[in-house]
């Protein structure tokens, strides 16, 4: 690219800036390090090509601004520069328009109206699934940050999350519950839809719009409740978060319900919500008969990694399932390990505390009729239900057990065999042997990894 021609190109990742917007009453209940305004999207190939360059202007800024509960849009484009009409010039609002519904202001002060008309009057759509509650005051952010479900409802400084789904299907109907049934024909809800699903497109790579001709899709959105201040009555709803979900029919008459989208915006990252809205579709999964099991679509590394974190954290909670794979003494009172697995015997001749010779079903090998009870009853698909007990074992396996230690090391391997076999069956039979053994290699210092996040 020429000198001149760089001149006029901006990086339309910098160039847009996105902001959810409060109403001022709603700000002034803002803590200083909350901010949601002027943050920037991940992609924007989709929108303005591979390069992500948009060219004719100098000192641009798009400004794309959302109600931050509704998501009314507005949109507002400037420069110093522009380059005279010509097909080499990006036209803008003309090729954002494509991507967004119809209906943004281009008017701030008219935007900023709406804004304070939907922080009083907008409600989420659907069934409230699932609720928990953070303090608002600073704290550290980070992968691992626990999620307080009760706090004191009286704290003015308890912020409360609440998880709604919204589907074709009617919900189970539970008594003393009230219940909700929203579909594309929902008043509001597709003109709703329209406007968050931009957000995939700039922070799912690869991710694209889904099919409104299709009405099977569910829906899982997450909003922040916050009280004002000023106000401690009134409480508004402020878009954190939502998850795309699409069921395929499972014989004889159920649905494997997959997870197709799955994204927390960026000003809420770091702070456990995403754990919080998979632990929702989880739970909601788990309470829903016609729901066989809970799959993932293409998972991206740091979804699959939030994904076993908190199945792992689920399985080592449940004392039932920890006490019969590990056995009696397997499970403390909080639910944690005190023994390990394997006989009990070292290299060095020396005993480890571990547990007695089939004391629990987790072996290794494990017992399979048992894990396929415990894996549909759970309703965790297949691979990844595998995966996890593979790190269960690791994680009470006694390092220096060398019977326990080759047990575990051919029922990995036999999965990961089965699972690669057209590859393998490729190669001839020492090469084959070698890729196992990187495979298996490189698989255990993933679960190490991954184990060191779980506590």
């Amino acid at each position: 690219m020429s000198a001149s021609a760089s001149a006029w190109t901006a990086d339309a990742n910098e160039a847009l800036s996105l902001s959810l917007v409060r109403a001022p009453e709603d700000k002034a209940s803002l803590w200083s390090r909350e901010v949601y305004e002027g943050f920037h999207p991940t992609f924007t190939y989709p929108i303005f090509g591979e390069e992500e360059k948009v060219y004719g202007y100098k000192d641009l800024a798009i400004e794309l601004k959302f109600a931050s509960g509704s998501l009314a849009q507005y949109l507002n484009v400037q420069y110093s520069e522009r380059l005279p009409a010509s097909s080499a010039v990006d036209e803008i609002e003309d090729t954002l328009a494509k991507f967004i519904p119809e209906g943004y202001y281009t008017d701030e002060k008219r935007f900023l109206e709406r804004v304070e008309h939907d922080a009083a009057n907008f409600k989420p759509f659907g069934e409230k699934i699932y609720s928990y509650s953070r303090t608002a005051m600073p704290v550290s952010k980070g992968k691992n940050v626990a999620i307080p479900q009760v706090l004191s409802p009286e704290d003015q400084e308890t912020v409360d999350y609440e998880v709604y789904h919204a589907s074709i299907w009617a919900p189970i109907r539970r008594p003393g519950v009230a219940h909700f049934k929203s579909t594309w024909k929902t008043p509001g809800f597709r003109e709703f839809h329209r406007r968050m699903q931009l957000f995939v497109l700039l922070y799912i790579e690869g991710g694209s719009y889904i099919s409104e001709d299709e009405e099977t899709w569910e829906f899982v959105v997450l909003y922040e409740k916050r009280r004002r201040r000023s106000s401690p009555d009134v409480a508004t709803y402020h878009f954190v978060g939502y998850s795309t979900l699409f069921p395929f029919y499972c014989f004889p008459e159920r649905v494997r319900l997959r997870i197709s989208q799955f994204l927390i915006l960026p000003p809420y990252q770091q702070d456990g919500h995403g754990s919080a809205l998979y632990t929702a579709i989880y739970q909601h999964v788990l309470a829903q008969p016609r729901i066989a099991e809970l799959t993932v679509e293409d998972p991206a590394e740091a979804f699959e990694d939030l994904r076993d974190r908190n199945d792992l954290k689920m399985l080592l909670a449940n004392e039932k399932f920890m006490r019969e794979g590990f056995g009696p003494e397997a499970v403390s009172s909080n639910g944690g390990k005190v023994g390990g697995v394997g006989n009990g015997r070292t290299r060095r001749g020396v005993k480890h505390r571990t547990m007695r010779a089939g004391a629990g079903k987790m072996g290794p090998p494990a017992e399979r009729t048992w894990l396929e009870k415990w894996r549909t009853e759970l309703k965790i698909a297949g691979r990844q239900f595998h995966r996890l007990i593979e790190m269960l074992i690791l994680k009470h396996m006694d390092p220096a057990d060398e019977r326990g230690n080759r047990a575990y090391r051919l029922q990995v391997k036999e999965r990961l065999y089965r699972f690669n076999f057209e590859i393998l069956m490729q190669l001839d039979k020492q090469e084959r042997q070698q890729k196992l053994e990187e495979t298996f290699q490189s698989v255990v210092a993933d679960y190490k990894r991954i184990l060191g996040h779980v506590h």
